[in-house]
């Protein structure tokens, strides 16, 4: 494995540690609410010390329930909540692993909620309430659930492609593990947890992000248990996700943890129909190789996800963002019925086939060898 501090110096003309800290952004919630069970762990306590250092307003709060009013106007309530940390406990149901294909085995939830403002956010229409981040303080009892789900996976440790992984674990269902990190430290615990068991029990642990802020990784003893994957678009989609990392900085964090000695992968999503899309994923692909040049023993997957929307959450995305230019048209799109009986609004079936075909062979031609792990 190549040593982070020496891996540095490859990575661009006169790079330092220094120099790829400068512009990453790294959120700093204006209101922190700390519950008093949340209050009773360490490791809560410890989170609202780190915001408390970077200048958070936070309030200790004599109960369980959290004060959410925000006011009647939508903007407003939405710009609050955005700015709202809430460090909880997680109840036995939010602890319970579940399933989550095709991603992994089951995830494993540290937090709810995201600090980024993206248009086409999977979280909104799922969660209810306002958008607020929740962290969670009890990651002993989340970490406690992990075990008994190891061996008794059936997404994709019984796949030919994958089974080398064991039984996995996905760490960014319901949040951006990394874009709260520095608040939290929760993902560099859990990376730890399978550093040191994940091995001998035959599990893994993945996550996909949008922010760059990978320092506090670097260093820990991951035992190449932990696949990161960074959530890349064509450029030209990128003003569709505010308060996240400039997708140049994306790809160096994927070529800073692969140099320390991680498997990494590309989160493509969501990939859009759009004007331009041809050459602007052509594009991506030419940038994330050029990124990913001569690391060592890299490992690289990747995984092909394709914009659809809910009428729910068109709904919620719309208030959100009432002048985004996001396409969101049913008269575009075809029904497809969840096993859940509710309808997603996906691309039609022609559509879906020459965007697969033709970001399949870009990405085959710029970064041969990457094992696509599904598309959908």
């Amino acid at each position: 494995m190549t040593p982070p501090d020496a891996a540095l110096a490859d990575l661009a003309p006169n790079a330092s540690s220094a120099k790829l800290g400068r512009g990453l952004r790294l959120w700093t919630p204006k209101r922190v609410l700390l519950t008093a069970s949340a209050r009773g762990w360490e490791h809560g306590r410890a989170m609202a010390e780190r915001c408390a250092a970077l200048g958070a307003d936070v309030t200790e709060l004599p109960s369980d329930r959290l004060p959410l009013q925000f006011g009647d106007e939508p903007r407003r309530a939405y710009a609050d909540a955005k700015n709202t940390l809430a460090i909880t406990v997680a109840s036995a149901a939010k602890r319970r692993l579940q399933p989550i294909a095709p991603s992994a085995d089951w995830r494993v939830d540290l937090a709810e909620g995201c600090p980024a403002h993206c248009h086409y956010c999977y979280l909104a229409g799922s969660l209810k309430g306002p958008p607020i981040t929740r962290a969670y303080a009890n990651l002993p009892e989340i970490l406690a659930e992990i075990p008994p789900r190891v061996g008794q996976g059936t997404v994709t440790s019984r796949q030919e492609l994958r089974a080398h992984e064991g039984t996995t674990f996905e760490a960014s269902c319901y949040t951006d593990p990394l874009g709260i990190e520095h608040l939290t430290g929760s993902l560099s615990a859990l990376i730890e947890w399978f550093g040191r068991a994940g091995d001998a029990a035959g599990a893994s642990l993945r996550f996909t992000t949008k922010f760059a802020a990978v320092d506090p990784l670097l260093p820990l003893d991951h035992g190449r248990r932990t696949r990161m994957r960074v959530s890349v678009n064509a450029s030209r989609f990128q003003r569709f996700e505010g308060g996240t990392s400039p997708i140049a900085q994306r790809l160096l964090a994927a070529r800073r943890v692969a140099l320390a000695g991680y498997p990494v992968g590309l989160t493509v999503a969501p990939i859009m129909a759009a004007e331009g899309w041809r050459e602007g994923y052509d594009g991506l692909f030419a940038e994330a190789a050029a990124a990913l040049r001569d690391v060592p023993g890299l490992d690289l997957t990747a995984e092909l996800i394709t914009h659809r929307f809910t009428p729910n959450s068109k709904g919620v995305l719309s208030s959100w963002y009432p002048g985004t230019s996001l396409e969101m048209d049913e008269e575009q799109r075809s029904e497809k019925r969840t096993k859940f009986g509710s309808v997603k609004h996906v691309y039609p079936k022609d559509v879906m086939k020459e965007l697969r075909s033709h970001i399949e062979e870009r990405l085959e031609h710029h970064i041969p060898g990457t094992r696509v792990l599904y598309w959908t």
